[in-house]
């Protein structure tokens, strides 16, 4: 009896192809998300944008139509600092089944003011952890309807210097913006890790990965007018932080590479090879702050409680 064939090595450039998948991408109009939904274009799966903004959705679009010939490509109205409004949002999908969700959409706010959602929720944990959180709950039968479906949370390496404060979780007694969004991305993360166990738990054919984008930086990053535009002037200065960091194109790689590798697990984390900073996407141990059940099971409780969702998530 021979042996199975191997494999060939993941190529960034070469995506198996897809046709048969649907994936939506929250945040998918601009950044990390809109590199992820262009090169998932290629594979001729279905792509979802979740965004709040349609203008900035079609620009989106466009450009993704105008590199990808018969890419398939829809606008799903997305607000995720708005709670009330997700259920209405996943039933606009109109979908009997959903192959991946790519949980990216975020905010970091570089200015000092504590600012709140809709909801009154400190606005970078809503938007970036409790969000995605309860949309979980609403995506949960489509999810559950596909015969493997991943759930990809995209964290960020700023979240491996941070720990939470499960008293503070708001930030409501010291507020600094960079910890607050690093926070925000290690509540994702944790969450995203403990989805996992939990998916096991009940024998979901559901997966949840986390992936990062390393080190992503504007001025590196290939121009997309009018979503990016990088004059060579500026990608010039740039150039020596290049070997360090990359652009947000190759920091969309991990991302794509964890909806698509048949060879990806549920639990997994993926970044850049190169100091998890920049490079082709490979499989990095998790950090044990971002594995520590005890705190995942305290933010989960507290999650569902700020979300007002089922414990459960609708995930069996």
């Amino acid at each position: 009896m021979s042996s199975a064939p191997q494999s060939r090595p993941w190529d960034v450039h070469r995506l198996p192809p897809a046709e048969d998948r649907t994936v939506l991408i929250t945040g998918g109009n601009a950044g990390i998300g809109y590199f992820a939904a262009e090169q998932l274009a290629t594979t001729g799966a279905l792509v979802v944008l979740g965004s709040r903004n349609r203008a900035k959705a079609e620009a989106a679009m466009t450009s993704i139509r105008s590199r990808v010939p018969g890419a398939r490509v829809r606008h799903l109205e997305l607000d995720l600092a708005d709670l009330s409004s997700l259920k209405t949002s996943v039933d606009g999908l109109d979908l009997d089944r959903l192959d991946a969700v790519v949980y990216n959409a975020g905010v970091a706010l570089d200015d000092p003011p504590r600012r709140e959602t809709k909801d009154g929720h400190e606005l970078m944990l809503g938007t970036n952890h409790l969000g995605h959180f309860a949309l979980t709950q609403w995506l949960a039968p489509l999810l559950s309807a596909a015969p493997a479906a991943r759930i990809v949370t995209v964290g960020s390496f700023a979240a491996r210097s941070e720990r939470l404060d499960l008293d503070d979780l708001q930030s409501t007694r010291d507020y600094r913006p960079k910890r607050t969004y690093g926070r925000s991305k290690l509540a994702q993360m944790s969450f995203g890790f403990a989805l996992d166990r939990r998916l096991r738990a009940v024998n979901s054919t559901v997966l949840s990965v986390v992936a990062h984008p390393g080190g992503a930086l504007d001025s590196l990053t290939p121009s997309r007018p009018p979503i990016n535009v990088t004059t060579p002037g500026k990608r010039l200065r740039a150039l020596p932080s290049a070997l360090l960091v990359q652009g947000k194109d190759a920091g969309a790689w991990p991302v794509v590479r964890a909806v698509l590798d048949p060879e990806v697990r549920g639990g997994q984390l993926w970044g850049p090879r190169i100091f998890g900073l920049r490079g082709t996407p490979r499989r990095e141990p998790v950090p044990a702050h971002m594995a520590d059940q005890a705190v995942a099971a305290r933010l989960w409780t507290a999650s569902a409680e700020l979300a007002d969702t089922n414990p459960h998530l609708g995930l069996g």
